[in-house]
């Protein structure tokens, strides 16, 4: 089963764009234009949220926030992007994973969401033999 991300952007034509990279790298998509769908938890909880920052209506600092205070929510990675020069600031006070600032290459697209999407060490469960053959 492919890993799902949820794209929450304003701007149809990098909606497109992300779509188009992110479901040729592998992931399955949901794509919002707004966060009123996040805010209101109408949507198929992902894997990863990609999260623009200047949305209209909710920002995305505001959702950013309410993601990581949601005990549902709170352990996905959000990663924020924007062309605001102070994205890095602003992810890390909205308590974003990560930020992708825009524009931006592929490359650094998708290694951004692999690095966030690896399993923690602490969560891999090694099994245990009961007992040693001899």
């Amino acid at each position: 089963m492919a890993q799902r991300i949820c794209i929450i952007e304003d701007d149809e034509s990098i909606q497109d764009v992300l779509n188009i990279i992110l479901k040729r790298a592998g992931y399955e998509t949901n794509v919002f234009s707004n966060g009123k769908a996040i805010i209101e938890n109408h949507y198929t909880t992902p894997h990863l949220f990609l999260l623009d920052k200047q949305l209209s209506g909710i920002d995305g600092t505001g959702i950013c926030r309410h993601l990581k205070n949601n005990r549902d929510t709170k352990e996905i990675p959000v990663i924020m992007m924007s062309a605001f020069p102070d994205i890095e600031e602003l992810s890390i006070i909205a308590g974003a994973d990560g930020f992708i600032e825009k524009p931006f290459q592929v490359e650094t697209l998708l290694s951004t969401i692999r690095k966030h999407l690896q399993i923690p060490i602490a969560n891999i469960q090694i099994p245990v033999a009961k007992e040693i053959p001899a």
